[in-house]
């Protein structure tokens, strides 16, 4: 049995492959590395900017993002005062990038004051020249922290995406997963978003709950849709480390793997398409911006304690936590760290060229539109199949259907996205993630 066989044989949710390589990769660079000479080789005209906000209301029980729960009162703004010193300084290092997209996340952005969110747009403006009105720009939020007041800001601001994390509109489904919510918050937030004329609804869906059957889940479905979101996520349940979830039986990946394909069949059904695993976009749903950017070779600039910048080569990051005592850690130093420190990158993995072409690999293959043969070539200089001949391993399995142009994952193949992206990973990157001490 070759080595995919044995992973396909295990579970069909292995790992969630949204980047490459996951931070328990990265470790603390052997010297710092000057921002201007980890950026001077790259293209600086079609960056991503993301900024990140580690702080919630409550961290629910499926969550391993780099979140902080109910902070003091006075954190937030600590932290956007250190936020802003650290912006001046990456622009005064990289005086000539140019933003197409930006994304605001966390943690859940909308947790902020709205005096406080209104300091952060101030941050965009001043430090970083940049608008929300300007290019195409993200916001999460969950139903619990929005409030007409911050609906209208956002609005005000000309965000054109907002991503709202629903989970279930069944309470006791959200309450088995650690997310304490009422259906009316939710049904409230939904509207308040629509009237105001938001461009781009997401929502977020998970499905593998405790008591969760193909009913209920068709049911929050159905109930999403009421809404007519531009788009939606349908994301499994996973058991994470250091999150406050047990671990699950067996039958579990099974029931998992027939909620996603009701999940799937409802949208395709009713004008979605599909573009990942996860994500689904309504078909006659306008996209409100253009942008250039491109995830497999463009670069992006994190800033936040938690955000991940990457170059072609370096990937960069603050360390990495879960736990909350790590995590309050780690921002308590971000928020120590004098103006120069951000100047460099002291944290993160150096990626040589095989790494770089199993990310751009994995980031063009879990997608529905798969890999352009060409695009890799003029790339890498290179043939994707010489390289990574193991490939064909996912043609005969009938994951996989490969052409002269194309290398794109079947519908049994899609599904199995979850485990086709660890088993792409390098052996190096996973034996350091094997080996990542997690606070």
């Amino acid at each position: 049995m070759s080595h995919l066989q044995t992973l396909l044989a295990e579970t069909p949710y292995l790992a969630y492959s949204y980047a490459y390589p996951h931070k328990s990769a990265y470790r603390p660079f052997t010297r710092p590395l000057p921002l201007q000479q980890i950026w001077e080789p790259e293209d600086h005209t079609d960056l991503s900017l993301y900024i990140h906000l580690p702080f919630c209301e409550y961290r629910c029980g499926f969550c391993n993002l780099f979140t902080l729960s109910n902070p003091q009162d006075d954190l937030a703004t600590q932290y956007l005062q250190q936020l802003r010193i650290e912006a001046r300084q990456v622009r005064d290092q990289l005086p000539d990038f140019h933003f197409s997209q930006l994304a605001i996340g966390g943690g859940t952005p909308t947790y902020l004051e709205p005096n406080e969110l209104a300091q952060l747009f101030d941050i965009l403006q001043k430090e970083l020249n940049t608008s929300p009105a300007q290019i195409p720009c993200s916001l999460e939020a969950s139903p619990a922290t929005l409030t007409a007041e911050k609906v209208a800001l956002i609005h005000d601001q000309g965000i054109d995406r907002i991503s709202l994390g629903i989970q279930s509109f069944d309470e006791q489904e959200a309450l088995s997963i650690g997310r304490p919510q009422k259906r009316r918050e939710i049904l409230e937030a939904l509207e308040l978003v629509r009237n105001i004329g938001i461009p781009t609804l997401n929502l977020d869906l998970i499905y593998g709950a405790d008591g969760q059957t193909i009913g209920s889940f068709r049911d929050s479905l159905q109930q999403a849709l009421s809404f007519q979101p531009e788009e939606l996520y349908l994301y499994p349940l996973y058991v994470r480390p250091l999150t406050g979830l047990g671990r699950k039986p067996q039958q579990w990946d099974d029931h998992r793997l027939t909620l996603y394909r009701t999940g799937r069949d409802f949208l395709l059904e009713r004008g979605y398409t599909q573009h990942s695993l996860r994500m689904f976009r309504r078909t006659d749903a306008i996209q409100p911006h253009d942008t250039q950017y491109c995830c497999q070779t463009d670069g992006m600039i994190g800033l936040g304690c938690g955000a991940r910048s990457y170059t072609s080569r370096i990937h960069y990051s603050s360390e990495y936590a879960v736990g909350r005592t790590g995590v309050a850690a780690i921002i308590a130093h971000y928020l120590e760290q004098e103006p120069e420190s951000f100047a460099s990158a002291h944290y993160g993995v150096d990626l040589d060229r095989e790494e770089q072409q199993r990310r751009f690999l994995i980031m063009s293959l879990l997608q529905t539109t798969g890999l352009s043969r060409d695009f890799y070539s003029r790339t890498f200089g290179g043939e994707v199949l010489s390289h990574f001949p193991d490939l064909q391993e996912l043609a005969e399995h009938g994951l996989a259907r490969i052409t002269a142009d194309t290398i794109i994952l079947t519908p049994a193949g899609l599904e199995r996205s979850d485990t086709i992206g660890p088993w792409l990973y390098s052996e190096q990157v996973l034996q350091r993630m094997e080996t990542f001490q997690c606070h």
